[in-house]
């Protein structure tokens, strides 16, 4: 049959299942123990505000869970009073303070005031020795201070009711000496403080008293007969004064854990030692046992570490004239961590954990938290977190059983982009039992890379007159990062060349790299061209970098000598007067050509193609200066026509040809005397006979016979601001962009130079003459006469009298 409390309680339970409205408090009352039943313990309904018909309307009641129901609730009343007789020794034992909990449940509506009451202690308990009398024998040469043990008396009252005091009559041989222990207890001795005589004293009556310190006081008396021997003057002696041993808590029944020693001086039964346990509470001697004669000491039953984990024994070594010596005895339990019955192995469980975080994550960033439970006590219990070794990651305490996976250095991508994290639990038992744990942490991508080209810088080398389109190099970079973080675009830029004027050179495809020339390149417009190209990522925001491109442009011989002296001219005949004098290695004149090409493509060399007489002449190969080979004699030709061939070292070579006519004679009128002969010449590649030239000539006398008069007034003052009237040979005047500064005949493109030099390279000065010194002589086959008009004309080429002037 279900009993009433037990009903209240289900009805309880299923008003709260039903979600009634529940007031809670909490009251707390002291009493002391031992009150009589019906006293009273307070006034509830007073103190809890609630009225006496409620109580009595709301079937208010007292419920206890397990256990005896100490007090009792008056409704009438609104009191609760003693049910029955409380023992507070019997409620708590030893353990302070002591109280007991119950429910003040009040229905319609629910109302649940949980009501402690702390029981005080009074005296009520006598300090109680363990036996009413204690026979001692003690040799009558027992030195003084010899100590004798004594049992000390057991009072189950606590604190001030408890032993407060021992007291030993009558002292004239002993004194008392009381020692206070590490749990609270007291260990005596009995000392002995002046010489026993057997034969004045055989016997000594002795009268041990126990005080506590209640009030009032109450006491507990033990007798001690003191039998005083004879000639035992030898007491046993401990091999030492603290015996240590440690046991483990999971030791059979009947292990053997120790053996006191304790050695006696005397012959015979005088020497002979015996073991006691001195002092030893209830538990102590359930749980061990010493053999009198060996002093082994035996476990009897098994030890629990978690409920006490180490006990002390006093041991009393005494031989047969009663003497005696104590030693203590301390056995500590060994917390055990292989138990088969019951598995402590520390746990691990992730609270919280991210499996993928990104490379710039900073160091510290909590990756994990892990919560860790090890059921053993002690060193058994504690517990170190680690992970594995050479990793960017590392445990840190946060709590108690509580650990942080956080980052302990930076991390990349690129290096490394998953972990596998072993997180290892270790305890510090013996032997030691672990727990592991594996996870996987990926690292995501950041764009922190830019683009890296496989070389620092590209040059290469194209020929020039390429066709457009064609395909120069291909740059190529990498980026380090990964998907669209890596994808890389390249775009021109314009360094020494401006972007628009880039793209009219070279493209680039924006996937591959791949270089093109956009036209046909000309190394006599530029020979090199630098510019820059710049590999982007995909990233957000992107990264770059760039690289310098270099392309030279290699020279092709694609362009022929140019003659820039003698002047080719169309309608008039250049001659060189050379006089019949003239020694050997005279300088007739010199061929000044220059190639716009580079290098072997624009050296020249000179060579006489065709000449009147070849022994007459000669022509430097690298200078281009035509001199005479023999001295010149009378029987030389006035009229000597030479031609000169200007060719480059470019394969294949290129060539220019230019025609020199030059006159063997000492006067003028030698030299008219041949102009009409000029005329026939084919210089400009005209079939016309001499006679067909004549007619002409007659036609257009007049209008010619202008045109040489303006012609010779240009030349005439053009000479006077150029040449400064200089009787010298004839100087060609030579474009801005042309010079000839050295043997070779070339004109290097890359310097501009302005030069007024005489033919003959070697000579240093310049000197001018007269008229009869000219040495150049411009003519019009057609108009021979005019021209000698005109050269009788002393004012044709100034002043004939100019001071010398050397440079």
């Amino acid at each position: 049959m279900v009993s009433t409390r037990l009903l209240w309680q289900i009805m309880f339970l299923i008003l709260c299942f039903y979600g009634m409205d529940v007031v809670y408090c909490n009251t707390r009352y002291s009493i002391p123990e031992e009150m009589p039943e019906g006293s009273f313990v307070c006034n509830i309904a007073k103190d809890l505000g609630i009225e006496i018909s409620r109580l009595i309307s709301g079937k208010a009641r007292v419920v206890t869970k397990g256990g005896r129901q100490y007090v009792d609730l008056s409704r009438d009343k609104g009191t609760l009073v003693i049910k029955e007789r409380i023992d507070r020794e019997e409620l708590c034992k030893q353990t302070t303070p002591c109280s007991f909990s119950f429910d003040l449940i009040v229905e319609n509506p629910i109302q649940l005031h949980r009501v402690t009451v702390e029981v005080q202690d009074i005296n009520d308990n006598a300090p109680l020795f363990p036996k009413e009398y204690v026979n001692l024998s003690i040799a009558e040469n027992a030195v003084l201070g010899a100590r004798f043990p004594l049992d000390s008396a057991i009072d189950t009252d606590v604190g001030l009711n408890g032993i407060q005091s021992y007291e030993l009559h009558p002292t004239d041989k002993f004194k008392l000496d009381v020692h206070n222990q590490n749990d609270g207890s007291k260990y005596i001795e009995m000392v002995l403080q002046r010489e026993l005589d057997r034969e004045e004293l055989d016997e000594i009556k002795l009268v041990l008293v126990a005080t506590d310190g209640g009030s009032p006081q109450k006491s507990g008396t033990v007798r001690i007969n003191v039998s005083v021997l004879d000639v035992n003057d030898n007491a046993p002696v401990c091999k030492q004064p603290v015996f240590k041993i440690e046991v483990s808590e999971y030791s059979p029944s009947g292990t053997v854990i120790g053996t006191v020693n304790a050695n006696d001086a005397d012959d015979g039964v005088n020497g002979l030692v015996t073991y006691s346990f001195a002092l030893a509470n209830k538990e102590a001697k359930e749980l061990f046992e010493i053999n009198s004669n060996t002093g082994e000491i035996t476990l009897l039953a098994n030890l629990d570490y978690e409920s006490q984990n180490s006990h002390q024994l006093k041991i009393n070594a005494r031989d047969k004239g009663a003497l005696s010596d104590t030693c203590k005895i301390v056995i500590d339990v060994i917390d055990e961590n292989d138990n088969t019955l019951n598995d402590n192995s520390p746990s691990i469980q992730l609270m919280s954990f991210t499996n993928t975080i990104p490379e710039n994550a900073p160091v510290g960033t909590t990756i994990a938290v892990i919560n860790l439970e090890d059921a053993d006590s002690g060193k058994n219990g504690i517990v170190e977190c680690s992970v594995n070794e050479n990793i960017p990651f590392k445990i840190e305490s946060s709590f108690t059983d509580y650990y942080s996976l956080i980052t302990d250095d930076i991390l990349d991508r690129e290096s490394l982009a998953e972990y596998n994290i072993t997180i290892l639990v270790l305890d510090q038992g013996t032997p030691a039992r672990q727990a592991n744990k594996t996870v996987t942490v990926k690292i995501s991508d950041v764009n922190d890379n830019p683009p890296k080209f496989n070389s620092e810088e590209y040059k290469t080398f194209v020929s020039e007159n390429n066709f457009p389109g064609l395909f120069i190099l291909t740059v190529k970079a990498h980026d380090a990062d990964w998907g669209r973080n890596a994808q890389i675009s390249y775009f021109l830029n314009g360094e020494d060349v401006h972007v628009a004027q880039l793209g009219s050179l070279v493209s680039i495809n924006s996937e591959t790299g791949a270089i093109q020339a956009v036209k046909s390149f000309d190394f006599e417009q530029f020979n090199f061209f630098v510019f820059n190209v710049t590999a982007r990522d995909g990233g957000s925001p992107p990264l770059s970098s760039e690289v310098t491109i270099t392309i030279n442009i290699q020279d092709q011989n694609d362009n022929a000598p140019q003659i820039l002296y003698p002047v080719q001219t169309g309608g008039s005949v250049v001659a060189e007067i050379v006089p019949r004098s003239a020694d050997v290695g005279y300088l007739v004149t010199k061929v000044v050509a220059v190639d716009v090409d580079f290098g072997q493509n624009a050296w020249l060399s000179y060579k006489l193609q065709k000449v009147t007489d070849r022994a007459l002449f000669e022509v430097g190969l690298q200078n281009g200066e035509i001199r005479t080979a023999r001295q010149v004699t009378d029987k030389d030709a006035v009229k000597q026509k030479l031609t000169v061939v200007v060719e480059d070292y470019g394969q294949p070579s290129r060539s220019a040809v230019v025609t020199i006519n030059v006159a063997v004679a000492d006067n003028f009128p030698e030299v008219l005397s041949e102009f009409t002969d000029f005329g026939h010449t084919k210089e400009y590649g005209d079939s016309l006979t001499f006679y067909l030239v004549l007619a002409l000539a007659a036609v257009s006398f007049l209008l010619i016979t202008c045109v040489v008069v303006i012609i010779s007034v240009k030349i005439y003052r053009w000479r006077q601001s150029r040449f400064y009237q200089s009787n010298l040979p004839v100087i060609p005047y030579y474009p801005s962009h042309y010079a000839d500064t050295g043997l070779t005949g070339t004109l290097p493109p890359g310097y501009n130079y302005e030069v007024c030099m005489t033919t003959d390279s070697r000579r240093s000065d310049c000197k001018f003459s007269t008229l009869s010194g000219q040495s150049v002589l411009v003519m019009d086959p057609c108009f021979s006469e005019t021209m000698q008009h005109t050269i009788k004309d002393k004012n044709f080429l100034g002043n004939p009298e100019v001071p010398e002037m050397r440079n």
